[in-house]
Protein backbone atom coordinates (compact mmCIF):
# COMPACT_ATOMS: atom_id res chain seq x y z
CA UNK A 1 0.00 0.00 0.00
CA UNK A 2 0.99 3.53 -0.25
CA UNK A 3 0.24 7.05 0.65
CA UNK A 4 0.06 9.79 -2.23
CA UNK A 5 1.18 13.20 -0.59
CA UNK A 6 0.95 15.86 -3.50
CA UNK A 7 3.13 14.09 -5.97
CA UNK A 8 5.15 11.73 -4.13
CA UNK A 9 4.08 8.60 -2.58
CA UNK A 10 4.89 6.91 0.96
CA UNK A 11 5.35 3.46 1.42
CA UNK A 12 6.08 1.02 3.53
CA UNK A 13 5.22 -2.29 6.06
CA UNK A 14 7.40 -1.49 8.65
CA UNK A 15 8.52 1.65 10.72
CA UNK A 16 11.91 1.52 8.87
CA UNK A 17 10.17 1.03 5.88
CA UNK A 18 8.17 4.48 6.08
CA UNK A 19 10.56 6.26 7.60
CA UNK A 20 12.74 5.48 4.89
CA UNK A 21 10.32 6.81 2.00
CA UNK A 22 9.78 9.74 4.27
CA UNK A 23 13.52 10.66 4.63
CA UNK A 24 14.18 10.32 0.71
CA UNK A 25 11.49 12.33 -0.20
CA UNK A 26 12.69 14.81 1.36
CA UNK A 27 16.78 14.04 0.03
CA UNK A 28 15.09 14.32 -3.23
CA UNK A 29 13.04 17.85 -2.51
CA UNK A 30 9.83 15.86 -3.14
CA UNK A 31 8.59 16.66 0.21
CA UNK A 32 9.70 20.54 0.92
CA UNK A 33 10.20 21.97 3.84
CA UNK A 34 7.44 22.82 5.93
CA UNK A 35 5.33 20.08 4.52
CA UNK A 36 3.18 18.73 6.30
CA UNK A 37 3.08 14.74 7.01
CA UNK A 38 -0.63 12.73 7.48
CA UNK A 39 -1.58 12.29 10.54
CA UNK A 40 -0.77 8.90 12.28
CA UNK A 41 -3.76 7.22 12.05
CA UNK A 42 -4.70 8.53 8.27
CA UNK A 43 -1.43 7.40 7.46
CA UNK A 44 -1.80 4.15 8.87
CA UNK A 45 -4.94 3.04 7.52
CA UNK A 46 -4.15 3.97 4.15
CA UNK A 47 -0.88 1.57 4.47
CA UNK A 48 -3.11 -0.89 6.01
CA UNK A 49 -0.76 -1.00 9.47
CA UNK A 50 -1.65 -0.50 12.72
CA UNK A 51 -0.99 3.32 14.15
CA UNK A 52 1.94 2.19 16.20
CA UNK A 53 4.04 1.20 13.44
CA UNK A 54 3.59 4.69 12.19
CA UNK A 55 4.11 6.20 15.15
CA UNK A 56 7.76 4.42 15.66
CA UNK A 57 8.51 6.05 12.07
CA UNK A 58 7.67 8.94 13.20
CA UNK A 59 9.52 8.88 15.98
CA UNK A 60 12.37 8.04 14.09
CA UNK A 61 12.12 10.47 11.83
CA UNK A 62 11.96 13.01 15.04
CA UNK A 63 14.82 11.66 16.47
CA UNK A 64 17.07 12.07 13.03
CA UNK A 65 16.04 15.57 12.52
CA UNK A 66 13.66 14.98 9.74
CA UNK A 67 10.71 16.25 10.84
CA UNK A 68 9.18 17.93 13.69
CA UNK A 69 5.71 18.07 15.80
CA UNK A 70 3.79 20.74 17.09
CA UNK A 71 1.22 18.83 19.53
CA UNK A 72 -2.30 18.91 17.15
CA UNK A 73 -0.83 21.31 14.74
CA UNK A 74 0.75 17.80 13.51
CA UNK A 75 4.58 16.66 11.90
CA UNK A 76 6.09 18.86 9.24
CA UNK A 77 9.28 18.36 7.65
CA UNK A 78 11.30 20.54 9.68
CA UNK A 79 12.47 24.10 7.71
CA UNK A 80 16.22 22.81 7.31
CA UNK A 81 16.70 18.76 8.16
CA UNK A 82 19.68 17.63 10.55
CA UNK A 83 20.68 16.07 7.54
CA UNK A 84 20.85 18.70 5.26
CA UNK A 85 24.22 20.53 4.61
CA UNK A 86 25.27 23.93 5.96
CA UNK A 87 27.85 24.38 4.19
CA UNK A 88 29.32 27.44 1.69
CA UNK A 89 28.48 26.20 -1.96
CA UNK A 90 31.59 26.69 -4.36
CA UNK A 91 32.25 30.59 -5.11
CA UNK A 92 31.93 31.65 -8.55
CA UNK A 93 35.44 33.04 -9.70
CA UNK A 94 36.13 36.20 -8.92
CA UNK A 95 33.73 36.63 -5.64
CA UNK A 96 35.82 37.51 -2.38
CA UNK A 97 34.83 34.67 0.88
CA UNK A 98 33.47 36.70 3.48
CA UNK A 99 31.18 33.58 4.25
CA UNK A 100 33.18 30.64 5.49
CA UNK A 101 33.90 31.71 9.01
CA UNK A 102 37.37 30.00 9.00
CA UNK A 103 40.25 31.77 10.45
CA UNK A 104 43.04 33.71 9.01
CA UNK A 105 46.04 31.11 8.28
CA UNK A 106 48.28 33.80 8.74
CA UNK A 107 47.54 33.99 12.15
CA UNK A 108 47.86 30.12 12.50
CA UNK A 109 51.44 28.57 14.04
CA UNK A 110 53.31 26.81 11.73
CA UNK A 111 52.51 22.92 13.35
CA UNK A 112 55.93 21.28 11.82
CA UNK A 113 57.62 21.65 14.67
CA UNK A 114 55.09 20.59 17.50
CA UNK A 115 54.46 17.46 14.78
CA UNK A 116 57.96 16.17 15.21
CA UNK A 117 58.87 17.09 18.66
CA UNK A 118 54.90 14.44 19.09
CA UNK A 119 56.56 11.85 16.79
CA UNK A 120 59.77 12.23 18.47
CA UNK A 121 57.85 11.61 21.80
CA UNK A 122 55.70 8.71 19.37
CA UNK A 123 59.12 7.01 19.36
CA UNK A 124 60.40 6.67 22.68
CA UNK A 125 56.88 5.52 23.90
CA UNK A 126 54.52 4.66 21.54
CA UNK A 127 51.05 4.97 23.03
CA UNK A 128 49.24 1.54 23.18
CA UNK A 129 45.63 0.16 24.47
CA UNK A 130 45.11 1.15 28.11
CA UNK A 131 47.06 3.56 28.15
CA UNK A 132 45.42 6.91 29.53
CA UNK A 133 43.30 8.64 26.74
CA UNK A 134 44.27 12.22 28.02
CA UNK A 135 48.09 12.98 27.79
CA UNK A 136 48.54 13.73 31.45
CA UNK A 137 50.59 17.44 30.68
CA UNK A 138 47.81 18.35 28.29
CA UNK A 139 45.17 17.44 31.13
CA UNK A 140 48.05 19.67 33.68
CA UNK A 141 48.06 22.55 31.18
CA UNK A 142 44.09 22.77 30.60
CA UNK A 143 43.31 22.33 33.90
CA UNK A 144 45.88 25.14 34.85
CA UNK A 145 44.12 27.59 32.59
CA UNK A 146 41.06 26.78 33.52
CA UNK A 147 42.18 27.41 37.00
CA UNK A 148 43.63 30.61 36.03
CA UNK A 149 40.51 31.77 34.66
CA UNK A 150 37.77 30.93 37.09
CA UNK A 151 36.79 27.81 35.84
CA UNK A 152 34.78 25.39 38.78
CA UNK A 153 37.45 22.57 39.63
CA UNK A 154 36.60 19.64 37.32
CA UNK A 155 39.09 16.37 35.73
CA UNK A 156 39.19 16.75 32.28
CA UNK A 157 38.51 15.09 28.58
CA UNK A 158 39.67 15.58 25.16
CA UNK A 159 36.86 15.32 22.26
CA UNK A 160 37.51 15.92 18.51
CA UNK A 161 36.53 19.27 18.63
CA UNK A 162 34.03 21.67 20.41
CA UNK A 163 30.51 19.79 18.60
CA UNK A 164 32.18 16.28 19.35
CA UNK A 165 32.11 17.53 23.13
CA UNK A 166 29.22 18.78 23.22
CA UNK A 167 27.10 15.97 21.61
CA UNK A 168 28.68 14.04 24.04
CA UNK A 169 27.78 16.25 27.32
CA UNK A 170 24.40 16.16 25.38
CA UNK A 171 24.06 12.61 24.93
CA UNK A 172 25.79 11.79 28.36
CA UNK A 173 22.05 13.23 30.06
CA UNK A 174 20.02 14.32 27.49
CA UNK A 175 17.31 11.76 25.80
CA UNK A 176 15.11 12.49 22.52
CA UNK A 177 12.33 14.72 23.29
CA UNK A 178 14.02 16.53 25.93
CA UNK A 179 14.42 20.73 25.44
CA UNK A 180 17.87 22.13 24.91
CA UNK A 181 17.75 26.05 25.49
CA UNK A 182 19.94 28.02 23.03
CA UNK A 183 21.08 31.11 21.64
CA UNK A 184 18.77 32.40 18.54
CA UNK A 185 20.83 33.30 16.78
CA UNK A 186 23.17 30.81 16.98
CA UNK A 187 25.87 28.18 15.88
CA UNK A 188 24.39 26.45 12.56
CA UNK A 189 26.13 23.21 13.49
CA UNK A 190 24.59 23.29 17.04
CA UNK A 191 20.97 23.49 15.96
CA UNK A 192 21.39 20.85 13.61
CA UNK A 193 22.89 18.44 16.34
CA UNK A 194 20.14 19.00 19.05
CA UNK A 195 17.93 17.88 16.08
CA UNK A 196 19.85 15.31 14.84
CA UNK A 197 19.88 14.14 18.60
CA UNK A 198 15.67 14.36 19.08
CA UNK A 199 15.97 17.08 21.02
CA UNK A 200 14.18 20.26 21.27
CA UNK A 201 15.32 23.39 20.52
CA UNK A 202 14.17 26.20 22.98
CA UNK A 203 15.69 29.31 20.89
CA UNK A 204 16.64 32.48 23.89
CA UNK A 205 17.72 35.29 22.00
CA UNK A 206 21.08 37.01 22.38
CA UNK A 207 22.45 39.94 22.33
CA UNK A 208 26.10 41.45 22.33
CA UNK A 209 26.12 40.52 26.27
CA UNK A 210 25.17 37.09 25.65
CA UNK A 211 21.98 35.41 25.39
CA UNK A 212 18.86 37.38 27.85
CA UNK A 213 18.56 36.25 31.06
CA UNK A 214 14.89 36.85 31.11
CA UNK A 215 14.46 34.44 28.25
CA UNK A 216 17.06 31.78 29.52
CA UNK A 217 14.61 32.12 32.81
CA UNK A 218 11.52 31.56 30.57
CA UNK A 219 12.99 28.48 28.87
CA UNK A 220 13.92 26.44 31.99
CA UNK A 221 10.47 27.01 33.33
CA UNK A 222 8.86 26.19 29.65
CA UNK A 223 10.95 22.83 30.84
CA UNK A 224 14.35 22.94 29.09
CA UNK A 225 16.75 20.40 30.27
CA UNK A 226 19.87 21.81 29.30
CA UNK A 227 21.44 25.50 28.41
CA UNK A 228 24.15 25.60 25.86
CA UNK A 229 25.79 29.42 25.86
CA UNK A 230 28.86 30.47 23.99
CA UNK A 231 31.11 32.53 26.73
CA UNK A 232 32.70 34.77 23.67
CA UNK A 233 32.79 34.99 20.13
CA UNK A 234 29.73 33.89 19.57
CA UNK A 235 29.09 32.77 16.11
CA UNK A 236 27.40 34.73 14.64
CA UNK A 237 26.87 37.59 16.08
CA UNK A 238 30.13 38.06 17.93
CA UNK A 239 28.81 37.96 21.28
CA UNK A 240 30.77 37.98 24.74
CA UNK A 241 28.78 36.60 28.20
CA UNK A 242 29.91 40.22 29.80
CA UNK A 243 30.39 40.57 34.14
CA UNK A 244 27.10 41.45 34.45
CA UNK A 245 25.18 39.37 32.31
CA UNK A 246 26.50 36.10 33.71
CA UNK A 247 26.07 37.05 37.32
CA UNK A 248 21.89 37.62 36.04
CA UNK A 249 22.24 34.30 34.30
CA UNK A 250 24.24 32.44 37.67
CA UNK A 251 21.03 33.69 39.42
CA UNK A 252 18.66 32.25 37.16
CA UNK A 253 20.35 29.07 36.63
CA UNK A 254 20.48 28.65 40.80
CA UNK A 255 16.99 28.62 41.04
CA UNK A 256 17.33 25.18 38.53
CA UNK A 257 20.08 23.16 39.66
CA UNK A 258 19.21 20.72 37.66
CA UNK A 259 19.72 21.96 34.59
CA UNK A 260 22.61 20.80 32.36
CA UNK A 261 24.32 24.31 31.52
CA UNK A 262 27.14 23.82 28.80
CA UNK A 263 29.89 26.50 27.85
CA UNK A 264 31.25 26.85 24.40
CA UNK A 265 34.57 28.57 24.78
CA UNK A 266 35.50 28.12 20.82
CA UNK A 267 37.32 31.95 20.87
CA UNK A 268 39.91 31.00 23.27
CA UNK A 269 42.74 31.88 21.93
CA UNK A 270 41.58 34.66 19.23
CA UNK A 271 39.68 37.14 21.69
CA UNK A 272 41.01 39.17 24.67
CA UNK A 273 37.51 39.37 26.59
CA UNK A 274 37.32 37.89 29.45
CA UNK A 275 35.87 34.36 30.44
CA UNK A 276 33.15 34.88 32.83
CA UNK A 277 32.34 31.07 33.80
CA UNK A 278 28.59 29.96 34.54
CA UNK A 279 29.58 26.01 35.31
CA UNK A 280 29.75 25.28 39.04
CA UNK A 281 26.06 26.65 39.84
CA UNK A 282 24.02 23.42 38.85
CA UNK A 283 24.69 19.61 39.69
CA UNK A 284 26.03 19.30 35.67
CA UNK A 285 27.90 21.26 34.02
CA UNK A 286 30.53 21.34 31.24
CA UNK A 287 32.85 23.82 29.17
CA UNK A 288 34.13 23.01 26.01
CA UNK A 289 37.24 24.73 24.93
CA UNK A 290 38.37 23.97 20.82
CA UNK A 291 42.09 24.77 19.47
CA UNK A 292 40.16 25.44 16.03
CA UNK A 293 40.14 29.05 15.39
CA UNK A 294 43.71 29.76 17.44
CA UNK A 295 45.79 26.55 16.15
CA UNK A 296 44.12 25.29 13.30
CA UNK A 297 40.59 23.80 12.70
CA UNK A 298 42.59 20.29 11.08
CA UNK A 299 43.76 19.90 14.60
CA UNK A 300 40.23 18.74 15.89
CA UNK A 301 41.14 18.86 19.19
CA UNK A 302 39.18 20.20 22.37
CA UNK A 303 40.02 20.34 25.99
CA UNK A 304 36.62 19.78 27.94
CA UNK A 305 35.86 20.17 31.76
CA UNK A 306 33.00 19.63 34.21
CA UNK A 307 31.40 18.07 37.08
CA UNK A 308 32.59 14.43 37.62
CA UNK A 309 29.71 12.56 37.11
CA UNK A 310 29.62 14.41 33.23
CA UNK A 311 33.15 13.29 32.44
CA UNK A 312 32.68 10.30 33.73
CA UNK A 313 30.21 9.34 30.91
CA UNK A 314 31.66 11.27 28.22
CA UNK A 315 34.82 9.00 28.91
CA UNK A 316 33.23 5.73 29.22
CA UNK A 317 31.12 6.15 26.12
CA UNK A 318 34.17 7.54 24.82
CA UNK A 319 35.73 4.13 24.94
CA UNK A 320 33.09 2.64 23.17
CA UNK A 321 33.78 4.41 20.21
CA UNK A 322 37.12 6.03 19.02
CA UNK A 323 38.30 5.23 22.28
CA UNK A 324 40.66 8.32 22.42
CA UNK A 325 41.34 11.25 20.43
CA UNK A 326 44.85 10.88 19.06
CA UNK A 327 47.80 11.55 21.70
CA UNK A 328 49.98 12.51 18.72
CA UNK A 329 47.69 15.52 18.28
CA UNK A 330 47.64 15.97 22.10
CA UNK A 331 51.34 16.27 22.35
CA UNK A 332 51.61 18.69 19.52
CA UNK A 333 48.82 20.88 21.39
CA UNK A 334 50.80 20.58 24.55
CA UNK A 335 54.16 21.75 22.29
CA UNK A 336 52.73 24.73 20.89
CA UNK A 337 51.02 25.97 23.81
CA UNK A 338 54.43 25.51 25.94
CA UNK A 339 55.85 27.39 22.97
CA UNK A 340 53.52 30.59 23.35
CA UNK A 341 53.20 29.33 19.28
CA UNK A 342 49.83 31.74 19.64
CA UNK A 343 49.87 35.41 20.97
CA UNK A 344 46.04 35.73 22.26
CA UNK A 345 46.57 39.69 22.05
CA UNK A 346 47.98 39.87 18.70
CA UNK A 347 45.35 37.59 17.45
CA UNK A 348 42.45 39.39 19.15
CA UNK A 349 43.90 42.83 18.00
CA UNK A 350 44.35 41.95 14.13
CA UNK A 351 40.72 40.46 14.33
CA UNK A 352 39.33 43.44 16.30
CA UNK A 353 40.98 45.73 14.04
CA UNK A 354 38.99 44.24 11.09
CA UNK A 355 35.96 44.32 12.97
CA UNK A 356 35.98 47.58 14.29
CA UNK A 357 36.71 48.99 10.90
CA UNK A 358 33.90 47.44 8.91
CA UNK A 359 31.30 48.51 12.03
CA UNK A 360 32.38 51.62 11.91
CA UNK A 361 31.88 52.21 8.03
CA UNK A 362 28.74 50.51 8.20
CA UNK A 363 27.77 53.12 10.85
CA UNK A 364 29.12 55.80 9.02
CA UNK A 365 26.35 55.05 6.23
CA UNK A 366 23.58 54.16 8.58
CA UNK A 367 23.81 50.32 8.90
CA UNK A 368 24.27 48.81 12.26
CA UNK A 369 26.06 46.15 12.84
CA UNK A 370 27.46 43.76 15.51
CA UNK A 371 30.80 41.94 16.37
CA UNK A 372 32.22 42.44 20.29
CA UNK A 373 34.78 39.43 19.60
CA UNK A 374 35.65 36.58 17.36
CA UNK A 375 35.73 36.36 13.66
CA UNK A 376 32.51 37.92 12.50
CA UNK A 377 30.15 40.43 12.16
CA UNK A 378 26.25 39.80 12.15
CA UNK A 379 24.32 42.66 9.89
CA UNK A 380 20.27 42.68 10.48
CA UNK A 381 18.36 43.14 6.91
CA UNK A 382 15.22 43.32 5.66
CA UNK A 383 15.50 41.19 2.87
CA UNK A 384 18.21 38.16 3.32
CA UNK A 385 18.11 36.12 0.36
CA UNK A 386 18.29 39.54 -1.45
CA UNK A 387 20.93 40.73 0.27
CA UNK A 388 23.31 37.84 -0.52
CA UNK A 389 22.21 38.02 -4.12
CA UNK A 390 23.13 41.33 -4.32
CA UNK A 391 26.02 41.05 -2.19
CA UNK A 392 27.19 38.04 -4.63
CA UNK A 393 27.14 40.20 -7.82
CA UNK A 394 28.80 43.18 -5.99
CA UNK A 395 31.92 40.71 -6.02
CA UNK A 396 31.53 39.42 -2.05
CA UNK A 397 30.15 36.00 -0.37
CA UNK A 398 28.44 36.52 2.86
CA UNK A 399 26.44 33.80 4.78
CA UNK A 400 22.90 33.66 5.02
CA UNK A 401 21.33 34.48 8.57
CA UNK A 402 19.24 31.28 7.79
CA UNK A 403 21.98 29.10 8.36
CA UNK A 404 21.89 30.38 12.23
CA UNK A 405 18.64 31.36 13.26
CA UNK A 406 15.12 30.08 14.80
CA UNK A 407 13.56 33.12 15.40
CA UNK A 408 15.33 35.83 15.24
CA UNK A 409 14.77 38.38 12.66
CA UNK A 410 17.07 38.03 9.27
CA UNK A 411 20.79 38.90 8.65
CA UNK A 412 23.85 38.35 7.17
CA UNK A 413 26.96 37.50 8.55
CA UNK A 414 30.20 38.57 7.61
CA UNK A 415 33.79 36.60 7.97
CA UNK A 416 36.33 39.25 8.59
CA UNK A 417 39.42 36.89 8.46
CA UNK A 418 40.39 37.92 5.22
CA UNK A 419 39.46 41.27 5.40
CA UNK A 420 42.52 44.01 5.41
CA UNK A 421 41.48 47.26 7.73
CA UNK A 422 42.01 49.40 4.61
CA UNK A 423 39.20 47.57 2.68
CA UNK A 424 36.30 47.97 4.92
CA UNK A 425 35.02 51.16 3.38
CA UNK A 426 34.77 48.82 -0.16
CA UNK A 427 33.08 45.97 1.73
CA UNK A 428 30.59 48.21 3.96
CA UNK A 429 29.43 50.52 0.43
CA UNK A 430 28.62 46.90 -1.32
CA UNK A 431 26.95 46.11 2.48
CA UNK A 432 24.93 48.94 2.64
CA UNK A 433 23.64 48.99 -0.91
CA UNK A 434 22.61 45.28 -0.13
CA UNK A 435 20.68 45.54 2.99
CA UNK A 436 18.32 48.28 1.42
CA UNK A 437 15.17 47.80 0.00
CA UNK A 438 15.53 47.17 -3.92
CA UNK A 439 13.29 50.37 -4.20
CA UNK A 440 15.49 52.93 -1.55
CA UNK A 441 14.13 53.93 1.43
CA UNK A 442 15.38 53.30 5.21
CA UNK A 443 18.43 50.93 6.01
CA UNK A 444 17.74 48.57 8.85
Amino acid sequence: MVFVLGEYRISGRRASEIAAAVEDGVASGALAPGTLLPAMRELAGELGVNPNTVAAAYRTLRERGVIETDGRRGSRVRGRPATAPRDQPPLPPGVRDAASGNPDVRLLPPLDAALAAAAARHARRPTLYGDDPVLPELARAARAAFDAEGVAAGPVAATSGALDGIERVLAAHLRPGDAVAVEDPGWGSLLDLVAALGLRVLPVPVGDDGPSAAAVDEALRLGARALVVTARAQNPTGAVVAAGRAAELRAVLAAHPGVLVIEDDHGHGITDAPLHPLGGGTAHWALVRSTAKAYGPDLRLAVLTGDAVTLDRVRGRQRLGPGWVSRLLQCAVVELWDAGAVDPVRVARSYAERRDALIAALAGMGVRAHGRSGLNVWVPVADEAGAVARMLAAGWAVAPGSRFRVRSGPGVRVTVSGLEPAEAPVLADALAAAVRPAAGGRTV
